[in-house]
């Protein structure tokens, strides 16, 4: 019999076992953002599964690296922090493609947004919202939906081809869809995330990374969708020109 650390010198390393306390604090983060207002620590804990002793602790950590913070009431709530921390997520994108959501947003009287690839989900990455309308759909950073509906979804298959999807083996069906939104440029989706709610999207493809998706939410529009399609699709292809 091999002894255990010849065994270990032979193959590949073991993996080291994951931080409970750091997934408890990544954990305790994503509730507070999800939460639709600042939370107390018993119902902080209660989310986490966790005694309120430990949630203490933990968020005693986080309130020192300002990624939450306490009201008077002693609620917690997203600090400032995560702000710095987001500034840096796909910095090149959000920088590339802040004017053309800007312009979009504008022009179409729609909200415009960056969603990105993050395993089985899309996630909101940057947000415009029209300027002067009342009665555009809110779109908040941070928004998570699964990847296989709505035109973002769609949209970010479509960046690649079907023999290349399945090749990622990520589990999810390539949606036919993806096909048309490959000869057209960009996809459409109605109903599919949220009750009422038409989206349209096209493929961001970014350098060395995971496609993201450039899309407009809407509830209803006198607008010919074909040219709004065109006209992202021609917003996502100045985009990928600037990450070039």
């Amino acid at each position: 019999m091999t002894p255990p650390a010849a065994a270990a010198q032979a193959g590949a390393a073991p993996q080291a076992s994951p931080s409970q306390t750091l997934s408890r604090g990544i954990r305790a983060l994503e509730i507070l953002a999800a939460a639709p207002g600042p939370l107390t620590i018993a119902e902080l804990a209660e989310a986490m599964g966790v005694h309120r002793s430990v949630a203490y602790r933990i968020l005693r950590t986080l309130e020192d690296h300002s990624l939450l913070v306490r009201d008077d009431a002693g609620r917690v709530q997203p600090g400032p922090g995560l702000a710095v921390l987001a500034r840096g997520v796909s910095r090149n994108l959000q920088s590339a493609a802040l004017p053309e959501l800007t312009q979009l947003a504008n022009s179409l009287d729609m909200t415009a947004f960056v969603a990105v690839w993050d395993h089985h989900d899309c996630i909101t990455l940057v947000t415009v919202e029209p300027r002067h309308s009342g009665a555009s759909v809110a779109q908040r950073p941070g928004t998570r939906h699964p990847i296989n509906a709505g035109a973002p979804g769609i949209a970010i298959q479509s960046a690649l081809t079907e023999p290349e999807w399945d090749r990622l083996d990520t589990g999810i069906p390539y949606r036919p869809e993806a096909l048309e939104a490959r000869r057209r440029g960009y996809s459409a989706s109605h109903d599919e995330v949220i009750a009422g709610v038409s989206s349209l999207a096209a493929p961001v493809r970014v350098p060395g990374g995971r496609p993201a998706a450039l899309a407009v939410v809407y509830i209803r529009s006198a607008q010919d969708p074909e040219a709004v399609g065109a006209a992202i699709a021609e917003s996502a292809a100045r985009i990928e020109s600037q990450l070039a």
